[in-house]
């Protein structure tokens, strides 16, 4: 894969390069193939970007080999890495960071074991907090009411369209096949449909609802 991602960053340079300046191909080329593959690296490392500004960059490919052994970076130390390459104190410290932890996914793997936690499991579900679900059981109730309610005013003919286009649950009758039951063009069914659905809106609306 570095290969390959060296090998876009030469054909970029060669498209960019020109004789005329008095600079050679590989002098002028090697600079693409380093940046391509840095940004591969970079993409690739976790699945959660761990360098985005100029900054982070330096130190996500200078800051390990700048280390003089595995433990963690001391005061003095850290000074000395942000001075050499011109970056904040707090910059290091949270580089340092990064580099030495791991992603870690919100759900275990089919391997572990059953009776094993993973993140996930400590997410607090609010879909199922109890007083959220009796506030949606009985605006699902009120709109119920409402709606029988609305349907209710409409006149007979009026009240078998709405059911057969959208209450059914066998699917929506078709404008033509109840224009041929009622013996009338399909956009008068069109019209009837849509001047009570008008009135139902109107019927259920919240302050129409309370009264």
């Amino acid at each position: 894969d570095l290969i390959q991602e060296g090998n876009i960053g030469l054909m970029k340079a060669v498209r960019r390069f020109d004789p005329e300046r008095g600079v050679r191909l590989v002098s002028f080329a090697i600079h693409w193939i380093r940046a391509e593959i840095h940004e591969y690296i970079l993409k690739n490392w976790r699945m959660v970007k761990v360098a985005t500004t100029k900054a982070q960059r330096k130190l996500f490919f200078n800051l390990r080999s700048m280390k003089k052994g595995t433990h963690s970076l001391k005061p003095d130390e850290i000074r000395d890495v942000a001075q050499q390459l011109g970056v904040r104190e707090e910059e290091v410290v949270e580089m340092e960071t990064r580099l030495g932890g791991r992603d870690i996914p919100l759900e275990s793997n089919a391997d572990d074991d059953e009776d094993g936690f993973a993140p996930i499991d400590y997410l607090t579900d609010t879909a199922a907090e109890p007083s959220a679900c009796l506030e949606n059981n009985e605006n699902a109730r009120t709109r119920s009411r409402g709606l029988e309610r609305a349907l209710a005013t409409l006149d007979a003919r009026s009240q078998r369209i709405i059911q057969c286009r959208w209450l059914s649950e066998n699917g929506s009758t078709t404008l033509h096949e109840l224009a041929s039951e009622y013996g009338v063009s399909a956009e008068r069914i069109r019209q009837i449909e849509q001047k009570a659905l008008q009135k139902m809106r109107a019927l259920m609306r919240p302050e129409n609802a309370a009264a």
